[in-house]
């Protein structure tokens, strides 16, 4: 007998797909939707990171710019004449000049400590070449008295910060002149703002008056009822004696 064996239609047939390839060859898009879905979260995340970590980097920046002293401190004796002769026997001026020069902001500030013999009052002295004004803020009064700026006088702050190095390495004679300025308080500020930014905080809650230049005024002037005192400061190559009178 023989056996004739027939193979069936369906016996090679390929096994069937799983829903999950059979839905990854109809559409190629679901399968990569989740992936460009992180993507986009992380270049987000890390664009987030990128801008506080600028906006800490400026922050900072601006908080020490501001905040952060940056004081020297320079010490010596300045002998200084009356006159430009500098023969003549010179007065000796005690010099503790601590000096906050601001280059980036144009500012400068000298302040004048209480001398052993003089009669000098101490004093806070801010020059603001940004805005060409000078306030001179007497702690002995705590009264504060801004002028123009005299830049014949007072050295723009990189020349002024280049004599107080010189100064303390010694390599600049320390004998000089004293030259004289005479100043009037003429009226009273109430608007602070007008001065710019660092004249407002130096002088924030004081009297503060505007000075006119003996000079300038027109008419006769009764000295015997002035109330007058002085400042000597140091912002140049000679020692100026700032004399302020009050009518």
């Amino acid at each position: 007998m023989v056996k004739i064996a027939f193979s069936s239609p369906f016996s090679s047939k390929e096994p069937v797909k799983d829903a999950e390839a059979l839905v990854s060859e109809k559409d190629p898009e679901v399968s990569t939707h989740g992936t460009d879905n992180s993507t986009g979260r992380c270049l987000l995340t890390l664009l987030g990171l990128a801008f506080i970590l600028a906006g800490l980097i400026v922050g900072g920046a601006c908080i020490y710019k501001y905040f952060v002293p940056r004081h020297k401190t320079y010490e010596g004796v300045m002998s200084y004449s009356e006159h430009h002769n500098l023969d003549e026997k010179p007065y000796y001026l005690p010099v503790s000049e601590d000096a906050d020069i601001r280059e980036d902001d144009n500012v400068a500030q000298i302040n004048v400590p209480v001398p052993s013999f003089s009669d000098s009052d101490p004093a806070a002295i801010l020059h603001d070449f940004d805005q060409l004004l000078t306030a001179y803020l007497d702690l002995k009064l705590q009264k504060c008295y801004v002028i123009n700026l005299n830049t014949s006088i007072v050295m723009p702050p990189r020349n002024l910060l280049d004599l107080f190095e010189k100064l303390a390495a010694g390599s600049f004679l320390p004998q000089t002149y004293l030259v004289r300025e005479d100043l009037v308080v003429s009226e009273k500020i109430d608007d602070l703002s007008v001065l710019g930014i660092f004249i407002s905080q130096h002088c924030a809650r004081r009297d503060t008056y505007r000075l006119v230049r003996r000079d300038q005024i027109i008419g006769i002037q009764k000295r015997s009822a002035e109330n007058c005192f002085t400042i000597n400061h140091f912002e140049n190559i000679f020692v100026t004696g700032t004399r302020i009178c009050e009518q």
